[in-house]
């Protein structure tokens, strides 16, 4: 097997406060529990483990009606922009290990200010059911992690977070691919800035492999780099269970296989996010054991080197 051979560091983000229910912040555990570590090492790669950020709540943050628990969610903003942006400035692999949604925050103005500095675009791709582009002045449940899109677009900016002047992702460089819950304001937000979004009925019509080809020609085509912000319930329920966000009628093992694998083949990807795993949910560790097997796809894996599974 030909791997190129990446220098991968962990980032563990135990964060569950901004889904709404508890749960999420055993997701590092159990990734580093289902072998994410050992499965990248036996593919040939580098991988260091800095461990789970440890924050204390932002206490210049406000609280704040319509975005539940901001200041736990806003520390853990500022610890993973600065840890992800750190990592890529040394050459390494950032792969944040989550943790929800709201971690991406923080992930991706990391990336942003890592790709700014290298003067090249930021694209990201968007694996989940939910756009997540909502604001506190849209969301109907206030909960943030249905805020990120928004929040690294710059269609967020409901508290100083991050300082003013940060580099923002061009909502246009935003590929969100197996979509199938958008809330109604949500939708005309997503339209208005220009998103790119595939949902499940665009990849029923036109299949996984043709939608990931046109994005990665773009990427290719601008230079860019590409972060990877994968949700587990961008798989179907039916496959992976342990989510607190489960939307029936998501993507296939075999087409969430073909996007890592196409994704591995570019050689384009920058960064990863493994987010919305919820252990307490899960069944025998069943949802982390499929996510390790996508991140080594993406890392190298193909079909015929994936071990059998005992019954």
């Amino acid at each position: 097997m030909n791997v190129q051979s990446r220098s991968v560091t962990l980032i563990g983000a135990p964060l569950e406060e901004g889904s709404g229910r508890r749960g999420a912040a055993m997701g590092p555990a159990a990734l580093r529990i289902a072998g994410v570590d050992q499965t990248l090492i036996d593919l040939g790669h580098d991988v260091a483990d800095n461990g789970d950020l440890r924050i204390v709540p932002a206490m210049d943050l406000p609280n704040h009606s319509k975005a539940h628990n901001l200041r736990i969610v806003g520390a853990f903003t500022r610890a993973l922009e600065s840890s992800v942006y750190d990592v890529a400035a040394s050459g390494r692999f950032p792969l944040i290990l989550g943790g929800d949604h709201s971690l991406s925050m923080g992930s991706v103005s990391g990336m942003a200010r890592y790709a700014a500095g290298k003067g090249r675009p930021l694209f990201v791709l968007w694996l989940d059911a939910h756009a997540d582009f909502n604001s506190p002045a849209t969301s109907p449940s206030g909960n943030i992690h249905g805020m990120p899109v928004a929040f690294f677009c710059g269609e967020a900016e409901f508290a100083e977070i991050l300082p003013k002047g940060r580099p923002f992702v061009d909502p246009k460089h935003v590929f969100q691919v197996g979509i199938r819950s958008v809330d109604a304001r949500e939708r005309e937000e997503i339209h208005e800035h220009g998103v790119n979004v595939f949902d499940m009925r665009a990849i029923d019509e036109q299949g996984i492999g043709a939608i990931m080809r046109h994005i990665l020609d773009v990427v290719a085509k601008a230079d860019g780099l590409l972060h990877v912000s994968l949700d587990l319930d961008f798989l179907d329920p039916d496959i992976a269970p342990g989510v607190g966000t489960t939307v029936p009628g998501g993507a296939t093992f075999r087409e969430a296989h073909l996007v890592m694998e196409m994704l591995s083949d570019s050689g384009l990807v920058s960064s990863l996010d493994l987010v919305e795993l919820n252990p307490f949910l899960d069944d025998r560790g069943k949802s982390a054991r499929i996510l390790v097997e996508l991140t080594a796809s993406l890392f190298g894996r193909r079909i015929f080197d994936r071990p059998t599974r005992a019954a």
